[in-house]
């Protein structure tokens, strides 16, 4: 099993939240595929969108529906500064995670996390586990309550 997978697995469980993760026999590294493979809307898919601060360095967390995109000027205001495009040595090194594979939980360092509203409209979403083919489901408040996220609007 993957180290990415066990830390997501070990964070799970560490916050109590009943939850099954499933390996998919197809690709689910973007909300298009993840849908897919779920049987669900794109919308349930929790995407993890990864910004570097402009400023700071660091990574922030949006977690949006999967049909969403994220706003880059309303997350800037967010986030208190200027947010860029975070690269692959920068997401790895700060969240544990490959591109693709990028989970909402059991990442190598803290990070601030703000949550899509549209995502509440679901009673079940499906977030990425670690790799590109590992998914669990969560509902929305779960999400807020194990990442400490933040109900904002950030979409386009």
């Amino acid at each position: 099993m993957s180290s990415s997978l066990n830390r997501v697995r070990e964070a799970l469980e560490a916050s109590g939240t009943t939850f099954e993760i499933k390996e998919m026999p197809e690709s689910t590294r973007t909300a298009a595929e993840a849908a897919s493979a779920a049987g669900c809307e794109i919308d349930q898919i929790a995407k993890s969108i990864i910004f570097r601060g402009e400023e700071s360095g660091h990574v922030k967390l949006f977690l949006t529906a999967g049909g969403n995109q994220v706003d880059a000027a309303k997350a800037s205001a967010l986030a208190g500064e200027a947010l860029g495009k975070a690269d692959a040595k920068l997401i790895r090194e700060e969240t544990g995670f490959a591109i693709g594979g990028v989970a909402p939980v059991g990442h190598l360092s803290e990070l601030p996390v703000w949550i899509d509203p549209r995502l509440f409209e679901f009673d079940m979403l499906w977030a990425a586990a670690g790799t590109p083919r590992h998914i669990f489901a969560i509902s929305a408040e779960e999400l807020v309550r194990i990442t400490g996220a933040v109900k904002a609007d950030f979409t386009a």
